[in-house]
């Protein structure tokens, strides 16, 4: 018996609805595509503890709860409410998705440099299906990954972002998902595409917020194409509510000289699994990958992250910061695969984590496998709790015991922010920041001073 088939069963609805066109028409292959992959999901089945890649995530509450796919609605929501999401875009491109649905009221779409396109998915699925055949659903693999391959079989409406060869964009690009949640548990699938030509340059925000009460699962792949000399700067934030899941594979694909820099910022959720996966398929090839994960409660993020090295003279930087409280759960699983023809490769991978609490835990894992002979790699990962002397000294110049640790827990967290080079959102993250290390839980003991 294929394992959890009885949970994923009420997916096929869905399925069933989508594979048949719903109201709007779809080519042939974009049903061939679902077809696979349901195909794929089926046989996989929910993962399990077992599964070595999920060993410390069970997302057996997710398999065992009844979504229901998110209704095409607003819910009441405006633009004021959208206004505290927002970091001062002004000018830039905003596409706003509610429930897992483009929102062109809630967007702003400014003049557009020529040849450039940033719109919904599903609008350019109907108007110019041959500018997604060649990428979508090529990269980010459903072979091993069931929550991959669920979305590709379930994708309904997400982002695309298309820079033309030689293009730099000024201002940043910045896609949010809301999800309105407001009485019934609803799941969504975004599936965002994200083009950059030749020698162009581009940042973009994906922004995740939840609203509602209810419980929500969001199931995002974003497949980000890189040519050659192109820069792209992609900046991720979580900030769903405390009952949401959110489960997300960004996979991207470098060419030559190409430069990717991603950084996965998680605030807020039950449950978050973050898969950040890059290909380094030409020579030359730079990419830096930072994350930070600010957990309290009982919350539990994951982040996988796979940096795959198959050309020579690439570089690779990774520098990923967990802060736990409460009795919070963290992982971070981090491999950087060299391969045979890779030769002077550079490599680094960093995981750094902070508990505050005698009951928060970490499990950390970096990992390097090394298939050519002429490398440069390292790897490491560190956990402990705040620095008794530091403290000591802070508070011999006046500083309470609770500012202290505010204080060197937010010089620990920044070290990864003030890696963001938009202005106005490292200003609302440091805010942010600054507001969730007050309300963070287990404080009184993180240091073993007494209070």
């Amino acid at each position: 018996m294929v394992p959890g088939a009885k949970e994923w069963e009420r997916y096929l609805a869905d399925f069933a609805q989508l594979a048949s066109n719903g109201t709007t028409p779809a080519p042939p292959w974009t049903r061939e595509l679902r077809r696979s992959a349901l195909d794929r999901f089926t046989a996989l089945g929910f993962p399990t503890t077992k599964h070595e890649e999920w060993k410390y995530t069970n997302v057996a509450p997710i398999a065992r709860s009844r979504f229901e796919r998110a209704e095409s609605t607003r819910n009441g929501l405006t633009a004021e409410r959208l206004a505290p999401f927002t970091f001062g875009e002004q000018g830039g491109t905003r596409l706003v998705f509610v429930d897992g649905r483009y929102a062109p009221a809630l967007s702003a779409l400014p003049d557009l440099s020529d040849g450039m396109t940033a719109g919904s998915l599903a609008g350019v699925l109907t108007a110019d299906p041959t500018a997604l055949e060649p990428h979508l659903a090529r990269y980010a693999a459903c072979q091993d990954h069931a929550f991959v391959a669920l979305n590709t079989a379930c994708m309904e409406d997400g982002a695309f972002v298309s820079v033309p060869a030689g293009t730099a964009v000024p201002k940043p690009i910045h896609l949010l998902f809301v999800t309105t949640a407001p009485e019934k548990s609803t799941v969504s699938h975004p599936r965002n595409l994200i083009l950059m030509g030749g020698g162009s340059r581009a940042m973009i925000v994906e922004s995740y917020v939840g609203l509602g009460p209810a419980s929500y699962f969001t199931n995002a792949v974003t497949e980000i194409v890189i040519g050659e000399n192109a820069v792209l700067t992609h900046d991720k934030l979580v900030e769903e509510s405390d009952v949401a899941f959110h489960i997300a594979t960004t996979q991207a694909q470098l060419a030559r000289s190409a430069v990717f820099t991603s950084r996965a910022i998680t605030l807020s959720g039950a449950l978050v699994r973050n898969d950040t996966n890059a290909v380094l398929a030409g020579e030359g090839g730079d990419c830096t990958l930072d994350g930070l994960y600010l957990l309290h409660g009982r919350q539990h993020a994951d982040n996988h992250t796979r940096i795959d090295h198959e050309k020579p003279h690439c570089s690779s930087r990774e520098l990923y910061k967990g802060i736990l409280a409460g009795r919070s759960k963290g992982v971070f699983n981090g491999k950087i695969y060299v391969h045979q023809d890779a030769q002077k490769t550079d490599a680094k991978q960093t995981n750094k984590n902070l508990l505050l609490s005698e009951d928060a835990v970490i499990n950390t894992k970096p990992q390097l496998e090394i298939l050519a002979d002429d490398v440069k790699c390292a790897h490491g990962s560190t956990i402990g709790r705040l620095d008794e002397d530091a403290i000591f000294y802070l508070r011999s110049r006046g500083l309470g015991l609770e500012a202290a640790r505010g204080l060197l827990t937010y010089a620990f967290a920044s070290e990864v922010v003030s890696r963001i080079t938009i202005a106005p959102l490292q200003g609302r993250l440091d805010r942010l920041l600054l507001a969730r290390l007050q309300s963070l839980d287990g404080w009184s003991g993180a240091s073993g001073v007494p209070a």
